[in-house]
């Protein structure tokens, strides 16, 4: 199962999209979950992305976009472009800490094997929750 998570820097929380199975691209959940078209969504924000939402610049207007540079099919990566990749991703590591920290729920972390996924998407909400209330205590 796969869910997109926004999070700020202090690891909170703030959005968890519904489960969607393995196979889905992290891009299109994203263009279900947040259509484009329909609000600013990242209007006034800093995103830092990984290489999985490629396009994110042209469909949606956004303060400050951080994207890693990709290594193309015959062409390394620049000694410089290597070194700004390894910058970002110092950035962007927080947001995998952050779910890391909300798959310590056992339920999570194992194999699924319910069948229902209301009764997923509600036990994940919970196990956020929980991560964000044991940050702010």
């Amino acid at each position: 199962m796969l869910s997109r998570t926004i999070a700020t820097k202090k690891l909170e929380i703030k959005y968890l999209s519904e489960a969607y199975s393995g196979s889905s691209h992290d891009y299109s959940i994203l263009k279900t979950e947040l259509p484009p078209e329909s609000h600013l969504w990242f209007d006034e924000h800093h995103l830092h992305i990984d290489l999985g939402f490629q396009g994110v610049d042209k469909d949606y207007s956004t303060e400050r976009l951080s994207i890693p540079f990709k290594k193309s099919k015959n062409k390394a990566l620049t000694e410089y472009q290597k070194l700004e990749n390894k910058q970002r991703n110092s950035i962007r590591i927080k947001v995998e800490h952050s779910i890391g920290g909300f798959k310590r729920y056992r339920f999570l972390s194992d194999r699924l094997r319910c069948r229902n996924i209301e009764l997923y998407n509600s036990l994940a909400g919970i196990c956020v929750g929980l991560w964000n209330f044991c940050l702010n205590c």
